[in-house]
């Protein structure tokens, strides 16, 4: 019998059907692709597997519409050429080819094949150059892309690291998914020219701070340190908040080949051993870091809060601090906390900003509850430091909870962030603004019927509703499993320049302002603050309606780059750390159960999967998936394993590569 061929859909394409867009490809062979003019997913194109030609992931490609979109269906189209290259050299594993390999590609001359560690790239990249050692990482340029009947081929360019280098698994994590880590030289010279302390010229038009009793709140071992804050009470009772931001868009000028580069990274990344910068460490680390007892120039956000946390009015400037403090969320967390270990030590050695510390720690729990009133939906959050040795093998995972400290710095950064975003819409002012779509449909209106099985109250997607939701199942065996799926409803933020609101927080208007060393759009809306005080004409604004678009929806892609890299390095590390301990038990909680099984989270937040196979019955019945209600149950009684049962475990696999850990259940 002859072998079947691939068949692709052949289309006559008018010029006017034409549609030029992004491609985001899926592991399973099909994908969507973005119309240029779009900067949400709402009107992506399906592209099925036999239709997406050779095109691959991120590829700017023409497409023919086959079918619009409906009522009940998008859009799906072919194809037909692709415009330009997104990816044109890949970093990865040098594997040399074993002797079945050999035989089956020698007459091509390939002599091994490149893992990538991208799973949007496609798995065999065959190279012909000889004399790498396996497992070396290495540069190629891709000389051949993959399509019907041919090979993905590349040349070796570079040799990166060596097997057994200390950091290697995570470069080649960052560079196979484009996250650059050195900086062009003509960046390095341009950020070292740069002056490292600030000339009496800059403070012309800038409101002086310096006076002021003003602290950085950051991590024990942050060094990019972009916000500082001053508080205090006011005569008529209200609070005084200012919120003073490192002024990076004074040094990074709009077309400087810095600025070119940091839209280009678009956000920092940081990952277990280090920190992927937007900036050059010369300025991300000095001058435009607001270190202690150095003068930086700044831009402010100074407000007037009630005690119902309304800002009764506000002011925003380009300014100029000296930081009085760099205080430490440890620190301050010990000084708020009546008998916390080292309590009167920190009080004492800090005996300047208790005060202020106490009256933040007021307002804080005012902004706080008033995002609760207005109907802010928040996720308990847990953050996992995985501490490595010299040679960066992970040796411990630890779990660190949010205290006060942080979420006051958070509550007085969400409240600038708002009040900048309401200076733009009440001057209608063109911005960029981080948005958050309602729940997605599909996922919300399962949780719906869920909880309507369980006998609770889900009536609408409103804030309110979800709040009371959330209090309503709050201390009930099914509050681990119904949180869990409430997450999974929610959409992604993204960067627009359309100000749609912030759902997650309750917010009508909502913006990036106070990260602009690590974060792009915070540079943008710094550098059109300062555009708009100096000239806000019809002219100014329509040039800003023009570009800010596409930074918008290039940063949103960064930030999605940065999250895909940080995960994979994170499940990499802790499947390592979990290698370690293959002859332990530990007691997990369900998170999720899907056809193949369940997955358990650790209470130090490692994650593995126990596969139905691998889960065991007190009653010794046969287990089966229940898809209705997204259980496991025995086959002959009413047994079930349910999200939020607790379980106890040991690991029998962790794949340090595939960042990916089997546990098979004790009873």
């Amino acid at each position: 019998m002859a072998k079947a061929e691939k068949t692709e859909v052949k289309t006559e394409t008018k010029e006017k059907d034409k549609i030029k867009g992004v491609f985001h490809s899926h592991p399973k062979g099909f994908g969507f692709v973005t119309p240029e003019t779009e900067t949400t997913k709402e009107n992506d194109i399906f592209i099925g597997p036999r239709n997406t030609k050779d095109a691959m992931h991120g590829d700017t490609v023409e497409v023919k519409v086959l079918h619009p979109k409906s009522a009940k269906r998008g859009a799906d189209g072919v194809i037909n050429k692709v415009v330009e290259r997104a990816t044109t050299e890949v970093v990865g594993s040098y594997i040399p080819f074993g002797k079945k390999d050999r035989e089956n590609f020698s007459k091509d001359g390939f002599v091994a094949r490149i893992i990538v560690r991208n799973e949007k790239l496609p798995d065999n990249l065959f190279v012909k150059e000889a004399g790498f050692q396996a497992e070396d990482l290495v540069r190629v340029k891709i000389i051949q892309y993959p399509a019907y009947r041919k090979h993905f081929i590349g040349k070796v360019t570079d040799v990166i690291g060596h097997k057994g280098d200390p950091g290697l698994d995570v470069l080649e994590i960052l560079s196979g998914n484009g996250i650059p880590e050195g900086f062009p030289e003509p960046v390095l010279k341009m950020a070292n020219s740069i002056p490292e302390t600030i000339d009496e010229a800059d403070l012309e038009g800038r409101r002086d701070f310096r006076e002021e009793l003003t602290y950085t709140i950051d991590g024990d071992d942050s060094k990019d340190l972009d916000d500082a804050i001053h508080i205090k009470k006011l005569d008529n009772g209200n609070f005084e908040l200012g919120v003073h931001i490192a002024d990076v868009s004074h040094y990074v000028t709009e077309g400087s080949i810095i600025d070119e580069e940091a839209i280009e990274r678009g956000t920092s990344v940081y990952v277990v051993d280090r920190v992927v910068p937007m900036l050059p460490e010369r300025l991300s680390n000095g001058i435009c870091s607001l270190n202690e007892a150095e003068e930086r120039l700044t831009l402010s956000c100074v407000m007037e809060i009630d005690h119902k946390g309304k800002v009764v009015k506000s002011e925003i400037m380009p300014s100029v601090i000296k930081t009085t403090y760099r205080m430490t969320y440890n620190n301050v967390n010990k000084i708020l906390t009546k008998g916390a270990e080292g309590h009167r030590e920190m009080r004492d050695k800090f005996d300047k900003i208790v005060d202020s510390l106490e009256v933040a720690k007021d307002l804080h729990e005012i902004l706080e509850g008033s995002r609760d009133d207005r109907g802010a939906i928040e996720f308990p959050e847990s953050e996992a430091k995985i501490v490595l040795d010299e040679k960066g093998h992970p040796i411990d995972i630890i779990k660190r909870d949010r205290d006060t400290a942080e979420r006051m710095i958070e509550s007085f950064m969400l409240a600038a962030n708002e009040t900048v975003a309401a200076y733009f819409i009440k001057n209608k002012l063109p911005s960029i603004y981080r948005i958050h779509d309602l729940p997605k449909e599909k996922a919300f209106a399962k949780l719906q019927d869920m909880a309507a099985d369980k006998g609770f109250n889900l009536s609408s997607n409103s804030n309110q509703a979800l709040q009371y939701f959330q209090e309503e199942i709050k201390g009930t065996p099914y509050e681990l499993s119904m949180s869990y799926q409430l997450r999974h409803t929610m959409s992604t933020a993204i960067y627009s320049e359309k100000n749609t609101g912030h759902y997650g927080l309750a917010s009508k208007n909502y913006t990036h302002f106070t990260s602009p060393i690590r974060r792009y759009p915070d540079l943008l809306v710094h550098r059109l603050i300062h555009l708009y005080i100096d000239n806000h004409s019809n002219k100014i604004k329509e040039e800003q309606k023009e570009k800010i678009p596409a930074i918008a929806k290039q940063s949103s892609e960064r930030e999605r780059r940065a999250v895909v890299a940080e995960r994979m390095v994170d499940a990499m590390k802790k499947a390592e750390y979990m290698a370690d301990h293959l002859d332990e038990t530990f007691e997990g909680t369900i998170t999720s159960i899907q056809k193949f099984g369940c997955f358990v989270e650790l209470p130090n937040t490692i994650e593995g999967l126990v596969r139905i196979m691998n889960l065991k019955s007190p009653t010794k019945e046969k287990l089966d998936f229940d898809e209705e209600e997204e259980i496991i149950k025995g086959n002959k009684t009413d047994f079930a394993y349910r999200i939020g049962d607790k379980i106890v475990v040991h690991p029998i696999s962790a794949d340090k590569r595939a960042g990916k850990i089997d546990f098979e259940q004790i009873l």
